[in-house]
């Protein structure tokens, strides 16, 4: 590693100093380093400035597996952040980084196009509802949602309409944290120390069915009130101001919230009579996470524009995507009218290359197939954990679960706030990490654990999963 300039003598600089000594950094060095420069994102720091506290670093990664600073392995459970479906270690998508690196670095997709972008739009359309036929890259899900909202408003400004421009979104769903795809979030306590944001979010009900049932005779009916709540909205805010509805086919905050078909079939068709854009949030649920490479296809609905980022990549490089109908292109054929949007990194033409040669894994190991195969027997491995008196709900589809907690099974009780800091955070998500099992505790609804793992592993790997959470869940409850 090349040894750097000291600009200040009087700041400490471990690493340096050990380079310059010609050694390797120990553990207290690199420690040292990570806490004086490091500012992590959607983390407690308070505890790494303990006597004991360590921030654990991450070194290499192969399969479903990575390891930490002390050689500990660790199984990870959720994808490292819902991302890694092809798994760690692909050799292959390294080798499509540095060949694309050679030919092309970088290009910005500003009246330019280059090779890896077209042929991944082209790649991606033809996986994708039938209706969409235009890719507008960014480096992410959240920068995705953005652009939606931007777009919609936009649009319908050139179809004379400019007063559509509010968005509709779910209860507890989470869209992004730039202040426009934070404004959509429906998660109060995420808003609450950047507020005010961007105005003219409205939220309705999401589809916890868990919570639901001593009100409804049926899922369905369910499903479809909740629906309907979409166009009670939309009528109270006035449907000439109403632009778009956004939600996740599967939402991911709150613990894996799934629907049936009729609810999507309503909604498409309450986005229809009042001309609302429909945008299906798929940052977490596309490229095989909900056993298809779509969950809108899975679900059998077209949406105006898709979002997706995650695994196009597989997180090996940053990337994400707004797939739109083309009517929402159509304006932009047109004399001088161009969408002044765009990011420096979207469509990196390496991020395309490595997406590529991930969606050829896909193709050629069949991981969507893998996760068709598996999904029952996850869903029956973890509904074990149902013995258990604190595990109230099991729900998900394909390769993503949660496992809701509670304090009376009987009456599905929560835990209160205080409760599910204790359960989750002072106990769950450190036995578990302890155990060697890296998952998501999520407290922005009712308490959950959440699973997303590599779309690579099988039945052998599901009971390795919930023999960690089993004792871990076990040990909680003796403390609690």
């Amino acid at each position: 590693m090349a040894i750097w300039n000291r600009k200040n003598t009087e700041t400490a600089t471990p690493l340096l100093d050990a380079r310059r000594a010609g050694t390797e950094p120990t553990n207290a060095q690199w420690q040292q380093a990570a806490k004086d420069n490091m500012f992590l994102q959607f983390t407690r720091h308070s505890s790494f400035y303990t006597a004991k506290g360590e921030i654990p670093i991450i070194t290499h990664a192969d399969g479903h597996h990575f390891w930490d600073q002390h050689g500990k392995k660790y199984f990870d459970g959720i994808s490292s952040l819902f991302a890694v479906n092809a798994g760690h270690g692909r050799h292959k998508l390294a080798e499509a980084a540095a060949k694309q690196m050679k030919e092309l670095d970088y290009f910005p997709l500003w009246s330019h196009a280059h090779k890896p972008g077209i042929e991944l739009s082209e790649r991606l359309l033809s996986y994708a509802p039938k209706n969409l036929t235009r890719v507008f890259f960014t480096t992410g899900g959240g920068e995705a949602n953005e652009t939606a909202w931007k777009l919609a408003k936009q649009y319908f400004k050139m179809q004379g309409k400019p007063m559509k421009h509010k968005v509709l979104t779910r209860s507890v769903a989470y869209h992004g944290t730039s202040h426009g795809a934070l404004s959509m979030t429906g998660i109060p306590a995420m808003k609450k120390a950047f507020e005010p944001l961007v105005p003219s979010t409205f939220r309705v009900p999401n589809t916890n069915w868990y919570r639901a049932q001593d009100d409804f005779a049926t899922e369905e009916e369910f499903a479809l009130w909740a629906a309907d709540r979409i166009e009670e909205m939309i009528l109270f805010e006035d449907p000439d101001t109403v632009a778009a509805f956004f939600m996740e086919p599967v939402q991911n905050s709150g613990g894996c919230f799934t629907a049936p078909k009729v609810y999507f079939d309503r909604v498409r068709e309450i986005c229809d009579k009042y001309d609302v854009l429909l945008v299906a949030d798929e940052t977490i649920d596309a490229f095989g996470r909900t056993g298809a490479m779509f969950a809108s296809n899975l679900y059998g609905f077209e949406p105006d524009m898709l979002v997706c980022a995650k695994g196009m990549t597989s997180a090996y490089a940053p990337l994400g995507a707004l797939l739109l109908a083309e009517k929402l292109f159509e304006p932009f054929k047109h004399g001088t009218n161009i969408f002044p949007h765009g990011y420096t990194y979207s469509g990196h033409p390496v991020s395309c290359a490595v997406a590529l040669a991930n969606l050829d894994i896909f193709d050629e190991e069949d991981l969507v197939g893998n996760v068709q195969r598996n999904q029952a027997a996850f869903k029956s491995t973890l509904e074990k954990l149902k013995d258990l008196p604190i595990v109230g709900d099991v729900r998900g589809i394909g390769y993503f679960w949660a496992v809701e907690l509670v304090k009376n099974k009987e009456t599905k009780e929560t835990f209160t706030d205080k409760e599910s800091e204790k359960l989750l955070h002072g106990i769950l998500s450190q036995r578990m990490f302890e155990e060697g099992l890296f998952c998501r505790s999520d407290d922005r609804g009712d308490p959950v654990v959440q699973f997303a793992p590599p779309l690579t592993i099988g039945p052998d790997q599901f009971n390795e999963i919930e023999q960690i959470l089993r004792g871990a869940l076990v040990h909680a409850m003796k403390h609690m």
